[in-house]
C-alpha cells in the first residue's frame, strides 16, 4: 500500500485550521500530521530528533505572529531539505510571492482555494510539478515587465528543454509532459534537472520566472 503523503500545517487561524483538518481528513493519499499556530513553535517541535515526524509537505501561512512565513521559510528549508513547501495565504503581494518563489516554495495557493484544490496542489507538488492558484501563475507570466534579451542562454537550452519548460508554464506535471512529448518520465526528469541547471533555479515556478524575464518562451516574441 503506498504511504500516505504526510502534511503539516502553520497557521495562526484556528478556524481555518479547522478548515484543512476537514479538508484532509480520511484521506486515502495524505494526512495531516501537524499543525502550529507560529512559525517558532512549529520550528522547535523539529529540533528533537527522537520525536520528529518530518512532514513530505509544508502549507505555510505567511501572515503569522512573531516569525512571517517569508521569515520562517528559510529555515524549515534548512531543517527538513527533503520537505517541500506550499505557501497557502491570503496575501497575494507581488513582492512576497516572488520573495517566495525565489526562496524555493514549490507551490502558491491563496486561501479562497478549495479544499479540492488544496488537496490536488499538495498531490502536484509531491508528483514534482508546481501548485500555482491561477492568478498567480498569470501574475509570473504576464505582468513580470518586459521580456529580458536571450542573449546566448536560449542557445544554451536545447529546442527539447524549451519545449519542457514551456509545458512546465502551462502547469504541467512530468508524467503529463512525458505524454504530451511522448517521451519517458525519466527523460523529462533529466530535461528539467537540466534546465533548472542552466537557469540556476530549484524550482518550477522559479524557472518559469527566470524564462519569462529573459525572453525564452515562444510566446513572448
Amino acid at each position: 500500500m503506498k504511504r500516505k503523503i504526510k502534511v503539516m500545517l502553520v497557521e495562526d487561524h484556528a478556524g481555518y485550521r479547522e478548515v484543512i483538518t476537514r479538508a484532509l481528513k480520511n484521506q486515502d493519499a495524505m494526512e495531516l500530521i501537524s499543525q502550529f499556530g507560529t512559525a517558532e513553535i512549529a520550528l522547535r517541535s523539529l529540533q528533537d530528533m527522537s520525536t520528529r515526524n518530518e512532514p513530505d509537505i509544508i502549507l505555510l501561512d505567511l501572515n503569522l505572529p512573531g516569525i512571517s512565513g517569508l521569515e520562517a521559510q528559510p529555515f524549515f528549508a534548512a531543517t527538513l531539505p527533503d520537505t517541500q513547501i506550499i505557501i497557502l495565504t491570503q496575501s497575494d503581494k507581488k513582492a512576497e510571492i516572488l520573495q517566495a518563489i525565489q526562496q524555493g516554495a514549490k507551490g502558491y495557493l491563496l486561501k479562497s482555494s478549495t479544499a479540492k484544490q488544496i488537496r490536488e496542489g499538495i498531490e502536484t507538488v509531491m508528483e514534482g510539478g508546481a501548485s500555482l492558484d491561477p492568478g498567480i501563475a498569470r501574475f509570473i507570466l504576464g505582468t513580470m515587465g518586459g521580456p529580458k534579451p536571450k542573449a546566448s542562454l536560449e542557445k544554451n537550452l536545447s529546442v527539447r528543454e524549451l519545449q519542457v519548460l514551456e509545458l512546465l508554464a502551462d502547469g504541467l506535471v512530468k508524467k503529463e509532459i512525458a505524454s504530451t512529448l511522448k517521451v519517458s518520465v525519466t527523460t523529462v526528469a533529466d530535461h528539467v534537472r537540466h534546465i533548472y541547471e542552466k537557469l540556476e533555479v530549484q524550482n518550477a515556478p522559479a524557472a518559469v520566472h527566470r524564462a519569462h524575464r529573459l525572453g525564452l518562451f515562444h510566446r513572448d516574441n
